[in-house]
Formats: C-alpha cells, sequence, structure tokens
C-alpha cells in the first residue's frame, strides 16, 4: 500500500504543471481582436475586470459589440429609449471607471 502511494505522489510531482485556461471576459476577448494598436494584453484584461465589477454579463457582451461595430454605440448613446439611457450612463460610469483604472497599461 505504501509502494502504490509512493508511486502515485511521485508520479503527480514528476508531472509537468499545467497551467489552467485562461477565461477571458466578453470585453477582454473583443479587445484583443481589435486593430487597436492600444489593445495589449494587459490593456484588455484591466478593461475586462473594471467591466466585471461594474457592469452585468449581458451589459458586457453589448458592450463588447462596440469594438467590431463602433456605430452600435452612437446608436445606443442617441437612443430615445429608456432602456438604451438606462445602459449608456452604466457604459459611461464603466468607461469612467476603465480610464482611472487602466490608464498607462
Amino acid at each position: 500500500m505504501k509502494q502504490t502511494l509512493l508511486a502515485a505522489m511521485l508520479v503527480i510531482l514528476a508531472a509537468p504543471l499545467v497551467p489552467a485556461p485562461a477565461s477571458a471576459g466578453p470585453l477582454e476577448t473583443a479587445c484583443l481582436r481589435s486593430d487597436r494598436a492600444q489593445a495589449t494584453r494587459a490593456m484588455c484584461r484591466c478593461i475586462d475586470s473594471v467591466a466585471q465589477s461594474t457592469l452585468t454579463r449581458a451589459e458586457q457582451r453589448r458592450a463588447a459589440t462596440f469594438f467590431r461595430n463602433p456605430q452600435l454605440a452612437q446608436d445606443v448613446r442617441m437612443s430615445k429609449s429608456d432602456r438604451d439611457n438606462a445602459f449608456w450612463t452604466r457604459y459611461r460610469a464603466f468607461g469612467d471607471a476603465a480610464e482611472r483604472s487602466c490608464a498607462g497599461r
């Protein structure tokens, strides 16, 4: 029994460490896929981190679409819909927080 346990422990210790897969949020993924020169991994990760603390998951997905199609952001900003206006207020607060937190990355 001791030899089996020892052998199992040696196999586990000798196995290479495999990092856990990274879980990028929708804004980090969209940011990294964008063609913006400032879209470094550190910057995109920071933006996503701020989004996770200020926007719901659905709002994060909606905001991520702005990277592919900036006109959507303009449409939401100019919308007369109460729902769009409420989202835009939260999105602006997110943008302000991201600007403060992620400057210089």
